[in-house]
């Protein structure tokens, strides 16, 4: 702002200051680690801190006694306020499972994302979106990096981007099953399953489909068979898929439609 002037002029008043932040921004208090505002929408707003107040100029103590007051009161400063700014993609589904699972050759085949992909773990450094087209209708899938076991106390990378899969509606949990450390796909679910429970015991409400990947690389069938056998006696949803070849990911992409949109 400004100072009043001469002839009764008013002070120029201040300008707004405002911070631009991507959709899915949340803002917390840094001490208390309150969320203060989830801005989730295209638009939406939240004032932080308040612009000080104006002051009075002597003209505003003209009465009938006194014609020419040299009076004024000084105006008050802004608030000052330290935040902390936190993202959290929004996306419908989250692709969850251990490092080098298949997850960002997955999205890349659906959608127009384009992660780094090797045949090694932690390929995968930063969360990923992708955009899947279906008709004239559309929905999101968020990539994270790997888990590991160990993931909620530090290990590996992947818990520092969970918060990212929060807002998902569905987690695509990818279980390769040629993985050398976990051949038993069952003990590699249930780390998994610790692992994001020990983050969010909310992550239990959600849906979570299971999908076996790279089956182009099965030499026995009977692998495949088993796992779905072993998985729907627990009464867990699965599709088997070759993100490499395409077989397979049709079948799941029409699921996804009929749940989401």
């Amino acid at each position: 702002g400004g100072h009043g002037q001469g002839a009764n002029r008013y002070g120029r008043t201040g300008r707004d200051e405002v911070v631009r932040v991507p959709v899915g921004t949340v803002v917390k208090d840094p001490e208390s680690g309150e969320v203060l505002a989830d801005l989730i929408e295209p638009g939406q707003r939240y004032l932080a801190a308040k612009g000080g107040r104006g002051g009075r100029g002597n003209l505003s103590y003209v009465s009938s006694v006194n014609r020419a007051p040299r009076q004024s009161t000084p105006g008050k400063a802004g608030e000052e306020r330290e935040l902390t700014l936190e993202l959290k993609l929004l996306a419908d589904v989250g692709l969850i499972g251990r490092p080098n699972a298949g997850k960002s050759t997955l999205i890349s085949r659906i959608s127009a994302a384009k992660p780094k992909i090797a045949d090694y773990p932690f390929t995968t450094l930063t969360p990923q979106l992708g955009v899947v087209k279906a008709g004239l209708k559309s929905f999101t899938v968020a990539d994270i990096p790997g888990l590991i076991e160990g993931a909620h106390e530090g290990a590996g990378m992947g818990v520092k981007f969970l918060r990212h899969i929060e807002r998902t509606r569905v987690f695509l949990h990818l279980i390769d099953l040629s993985d050398p450390e976990y051949p038993d796909p069952w003990k590699s679910y249930q780390m998994i399953d610790k692992e994001l429970l020990a983050y969010s015991p909310e992550f239990k409400k959600r849906l979570r489909w299971v999908v076996f990947t790279k089956i182009d690389l099965l030499s026995d069938p009977k692998v495949l068979q088993k796992a779905e056998k072993a998985f729907a006696a627990k009464k867990l949803k699965t599709f088997a898929l070759s993100a490499v070849t395409g077989k397979g990911v049709d079948k799941l992409l029409r699921a996804l439609e009929k749940e989401i949109l």
